[in-house]
């Protein structure tokens, strides 16, 4: 199979087209940024993504060349999320503002600003670690306060005492409880038991026989216990909630990934629509550079297609009248005019995006063992809270008072803290361990189901290589034809070109001097050297025989034509993951979008027995639901566009930093450096926290065994038990610190 592609530079006498790439960092807007109202109604609000914008002195750069156009009233880059936020006149567009900054060497896309908002969980998040130091504030005050009484206060001090922790201890747990309180009274009002409920319950009749205590003068008050409890449970609310905060819908980044607009032509004109005005049947302009906002079929023009986001073909594939193309694809090379088959909800990128969330509502049914364990846990807590009571008004001829106490008790002591607690502190000590190494857990219930993995699916192009190709034979050709090849790949933005271009810089060569630099779109570029016509791209196009093997031809009418080849580079630790892996028990699997000769190469190069070329996106996901439906477990570890399904669908998923911001998403744990020999460590890693959390149960299973009985046979007062709860929850917490 000849695997060549034609090369050449990208229309630069035309408007680039803006190509839509969203980031999950790039679609959360700071919530300050709505408040502020920074568009008008009379404005138009401009988001663009600039993931080329690393330093303070991009922010300079940036807003000082935006600012200066006309028509633009304030400009603000956000370096973190590397989103540039444009308030302008309504007649400015994202067209007008991406070649200014591509003339100060930044590429910048479009994105739809309907899709930028603050995600629920990240306001949460915060809201959580708010009410968690107003706990924390009044616990260490209430505290004091309570070593007064505890040193032998007595009297009017006492009651004073008291009365001040009760003014700091009433409002805390009606603030911090807030959380639970809500989760609670959602739960009852659905006729269900959840873990908040008793959590709820133990706060209230804390802070509720404190104030009966004070009024009464009486000799202990437990505000310092409601305090406490609050704070615990926050804490592991707080450690829940971080682990979940950078997740985000996977569809929804697709849906940020279409092009908002198309170049309708009506009556031989441009005309900008809305894809929704845009119908089949249409025809559609597509520049050099430009996203395809739609499925259709060339009519016009000659260009090489990008295709790597939907189907992780390496190499660019020639179009020309006749050529299906599909939303999503990226036109390179030439102009294109499309006859439109399907738009907006019915293309491609909405099409995988119906996948996606079939699959992501799949996972989510997905419950972990903290939640597994309340289930039964709740209700025996309210049984024995309620028996005690009953059996103390009895046994006391109706002594409210101390039924109430110990009631309290009970209900305090057997509190689901230390439950709380036991898989959040250990995704939390686990989590940290592999940043370290290098992988980043997105998803709360991640580690849980990479315990349980049995089988490893991979892709090629982006995962286990690096997605750039190197040439492989440079130093077989005479300096001079390599530096005439140099000459013309300068002048192409062609992932072939542009590897050919450095090679040959970094060889310490300069290019020829070629003029009259031509593109033929599809096929190449062609030039005149020392008055002779000269070519580099596709091999029939430059008169050679084409190779087996990935490559470019260069022909210069002096002999034949000389082939340069190339070869993708495998990503560092490749080969050590998947040893690892199989070490481990893993059955390995390989599915890529590429070319059969390609993956078979890498299968080789791998030791891998297993693989499968040429999937489409739904070949892919269907591929892993069928291992699923067989009874594996099965890990997806990709990076395309086309994975993005595959990746939701897998029962845990993986995908590199540089993957596409949709396919990250998707994913539940993301690789943050090259090396992938962090994904063996990862797999051990999650077997040993859930060996953690299993042990985190079973203390809290032998606290109760001890601490319950005390508590309903009386000896345990709330306070005490408010303490015993502390004292468990820190076992816990200390238990998951043992996997760093």
């Amino acid at each position: 199979m000849t695997l060549t592609a034609p090369i050449g530079p990208a229309d630069r006498s035309e408007p680039e087209h803006a190509a839509m790439v969203a980031c999950p960092a790039c679609v959360a807007a700071p919530s300050a940024e709505r408040i502020a109202g920074l568009a008008a109604p009379s404005s138009a609000r401009l988001i663009l993504s600039l993931p080329t914008a690393h330093c303070a002195a991009c922010i300079s750069t940036v807003e000082t060349a935006v600012q200066a156009m006309p028509g633009i009233r304030s400009v603000r880059l956000n370096l973190t999320q590397r989103r540039l936020s444009v308030d302008a006149d309504p007649e400015v567009t994202a067209d007008d503002l991406i070649p200014v900054l591509a003339g100060v060497g930044y590429e910048a896309h479009e994105l739809d600003p309907g899709l930028l908002s603050t995600t629920e969980t990240e306001r949460q998040t915060r809201d959580l670690l708010m009410r968690l130091g107003v706990a924390f504030f009044s616990m260490m005050n209430v505290m004091l306060l309570s070593v007064a009484v505890w040193s032998g206060a007595e009297g009017a001090t006492r009651d004073l005492f008291h009365w001040i922790s009760g003014a700091i201890a009433i409002p805390t747990v009606i603030f911090s409880g807030q959380p639970f309180f809500r989760s609670a009274r959602a739960s009852l009002r659905v006729g269900r038991l959840g873990m908040d409920v008793p959590i709820s319950l133990a706060l209230i009749l804390a802070t509720t026989i404190s104030v009966f205590e004070t009024i009464k003068s009486g000799h202990h008050a437990y505000f310092d216990a409601a305090v406490m409890l609050c704070f615990f449970l926050l804490l592991g609310r707080y450690l829940d909630h971080k682990t979940r905060a950078i997740a985000r819908s996977a569809a929804e980044e697709l849906a940020a990934l279409e092009v908002q607009r198309a170049q309708v032509l009506v009556d031989g004109q441009e005309v900008a629509r809305a894809i929704s005005e845009v119908a089949a049947g249409d025809l559609v302009r597509v520049r050099p550079g430009g996203r395809m906002p739609v499925d259709g079929v060339v009519e016009e023009g000659q260009s090489e297609v990008d295709r790597s986001l939907l189907t992780g073909e390496s190499l660019p594939v020639f179009a020309g009248p006749g050529t299906v193309v599909s939303a999503g694809e990226v036109n390179l090379t030439g102009p294109l005019v499309l006859r439109v088959t399907a738009a907006g909800r019915g293309s491609s990128l909405h099409q995988m995006a119906d996948l996606v969330a079939v699959a992501e509502a799949a996972k989510t049914r997905y419950t972990s063992l903290a939640e597994r364990a309340s289930r039964l846990y709740s209700p025996l807590v309210h049984l024995l809270s309620f028996s005690a009571f009953g059996f103390w008004m009895w046994k006391t001829g109706g002594d409210l008072r101390y039924a109430v106490n110990i009631s309290a008790a009970v209900l305090i002591i057997t509190c689901p803290c230390a439950l709380g607690l036991a898989v959040p502190a250990v995704v939390t000590a686990a989590s940290g361990r592999l940043f370290r190494k290098g992988l980043l857990i997105k998803h709360g219930t991640a580690l849980e189901r990479l315990a349980e993995v049995d089988t490893v699916v991979f892709d090629k192009t982006g995962t286990l290589t690096m997605g750039a190709p190197q040439p492989t034979n440079l130093a077989a050709h005479p300096a001079q034809a390599v530096e005439v090849a140099a000459a013309l790949a300068g002048a192409s933005s062609h992932p072939l070109a542009l590897a050919l271009a450095e090679a040959a810089r970094a060889a310490g060569l300069r290019p020829a001097r070629v003029e009259e630099l031509r593109e033929v779109p599809g096929y190449g570029v062609e030039g005149l050297w020392r008055g002779q016509k000269v070519r580099l791209g596709r091999a029939e196009w430059c008169g050679a025989e084409p190779l087996d093997v990935t490559a470019t031809y260069l022909g210069t009418g002096e002999g034949k034509p000389r082939a340069f080849t190339f070869e993708d580079s495998l990503r560092p630790g490749a080969e050590a993951a998947i040893a690892a892996l199989t070490a481990q028990g893993k059955a390995i699997r390989l599915i890529s979008g590429d070319t059969e000769g390609a993956v078979a190469g890498l299968a080789r190069r791998l030791g891998i027995t297993d693989w499968v070329a040429g999937a489409l996106p739904a070949e892919k996901a269907a591929s892993v639901r069928a291992l699923t439906d067989s009874g594996h477990r099965v890990l997806m570890v990709g990076d395309g566009l086309n994975d993005t399904a595959a990746l939701a669908a897998a029962h845990v998923s993986i995908s590199p930093a540089s993957a596409l911001d949709a396919a990250r998403t998707a994913s539940d744990i993301v690789l943050l450096g090259q090396d992938m020999s962090a994904i063996g460590d990862a797999t051990r890693i999650s077997r040993q926290a859930t060996r953690r959390m299993v042990e985190n149960f079973g203390i809290s299973a032998a606290y109760n065994v001890i601490a319950v009985p005390l508590a309903l046979v009386g000896s345990a007062t709330p306070l005490a038990a408010a303490l015993a709860m502390s004292l468990s929850s820190i076992t816990v917490s200390l238990n998951a610190l043992r996997l760093k």
